[in-house]
């Protein structure tokens, strides 16, 4: 049973979460328009940034008095960008339920040294008490969707409408797949690499008007370097959000980015791109719903992630390991199915339980999906049969 193999492979065995699959059709000649070997700062170079900004302005329906920018570093320079140029004025919630989010709370108390902070922290699998979490008075760090747990906040209801504060949220796990509560929030990063499944490197910055209320209004204590400037002479720097970038963007990149945008709009824009992912993860759900061996990470359904899907062993003899054991087992799964060729990447992040996580995208194909499931039983009962011969 165990030497059998599926009969239906993934077309595509892209499963990671970050860098994640392009886009189905992508191909490199589809970005023969990039302005390559041409100033960022020239007026093709300008367009093509400009163009970028508008295209995710569409596709994620963000209001039109936000601005967007580009900015280096991905994902954790948009977010560090954020915590050094408007942390300070005002007492802060830091909200964490997983790794990146445990990174935000730890450089805000360690870095800039931060000392009305409150921590409001839930372990793996878990949201924390989100009453417990002052968004009327305060300002607020915290991450839409956990992508190293699987765990994502369900809605934005728990956030004042009428807050003082700024909400300070990183989505890039979440941008493209899920609905953001545009009104409920000030400050939203992701990167190009998620959802879309673009190149990395790059970051986007998305500003309220009370953030840059705050920008202008507010110098932070500490110096700040070159590329976390978002203002000039004590207003905001408009420049950012038309395209003109604070360092040289890759325009390879920057191409890929627009053409993944362009394929959102064609499969529907926002509402295709979240039923993609939805069905991507309806997959899993059923499979684990029939499946004993596996359960989700996140405790809650309505908490569950639709991009980054995380899971955990629960067979007893598997649990009946030790935690490197356990860790072992796990790595073991995702390395047969990579030597195999039909996943690649879907091992438990560094600091998570073991376990797999599997990205669930709306660059992914459901079908590739159902596909990968079949392997996973015949992953796990080989990998069983080992430990019973072991035993």
């Amino acid at each position: 049973m165990t030497n059998t193999l599926p009969a239906a492979r993934p077309r595509v065995p892209n499963f990671s979460s970050g860098p994640c699959a392009k886009r189905p059709g992508w191909a490199l000649k589809n970005l023969n328009g990039a302005a390559l070997g041409r100033s960022h700062r020239a007026k093709i170079g300008k367009a093509k940034l400009k163009q970028a900004i508008d295209l995710t302005r569409s596709v994620l329906q963000v209001p039109a008095d936000y601005r967007i920018g580009i900015v280096p570093a991905s994902d954790t320079g948009a977010v560090e960008m954020a915590l050094w140029s408007l942390l300070g004025a005002r007492g802060v919630d830091m909200v964490a339920w997983e790794s990146f989010g445990s990174t935000w709370v730890s450089d805000v108390l360690k870095e800039l040294k931060l000392t009305d902070v409150r921590e409001i922290k839930a372990g793996y699998g878990d949201l924390p008490d989100l009453r417990k979490v002052d968004t009327k008075t305060r300002d607020v760090v915290f991450t839409w969707n956990g992508t190293t747990s699987g765990v994502r906040v369900p809605n934005a209801d728990w956030i004042a409408a009428d807050r003082e504060g700024l909400m300070i949220c990183d989505a890039t796990s979440a941008a493209f797949a899920q609905r953001l509560d545009w009104p409920k929030l000030d400050v939203v990063t992701f990167s190009w690499q998620k959802v879309l499944g673009g190149e990395a490197a790059h970051g986007m910055l998305i500003l309220s008007p009370r953030a840059v209320a705050r920008l202008e209004s507010y110098k932070p204590a500490w110096p700040l370097p070159k590329i976390f400037r978002l203002t000039k002479g004590g207003k905001i720097n408009e420049g950012i959000f038309l395209g003109e970038t604070i360092n040289t963007p890759s325009m390879l990149c920057v191409e890929d980015y627009i053409d993944a945008l362009l394929w959102a709009e064609k499969v529907g824009g926002l509402d295709g791109l979240v039923k993609r992912a939805d069905a991507n993860a309806r997959a899993i759900a059923s499979w684990v719903r029939k499946t004993a061996w596996i359960d989700y990470l996140a405790v809650k359904p309505k908490t569950r992630s639709n991009t980054s899907v995380c899971l955990k062993i629960v067979d007893p003899a598997v649990t009946a390991l030790d935690a490197d054991g356990q860790a072992a087992f796990a790595k073991g799964l995702a390395a047969a199915l990579e030597k195999e060729g039909v996943a690649f990447d879907i091992g438990h992040y560094r600091d998570a339980p073991p376990g797999l996580r599997i990205w669930c995208g709306a660059t992914v194909q459901a079908r590739d999906v159902k596909a990968l499931t079949l392997w996973l039983d015949w992953a796990f009962a080989r990998a069983k049969a080992g430990l019973k011969k072991a035993a």
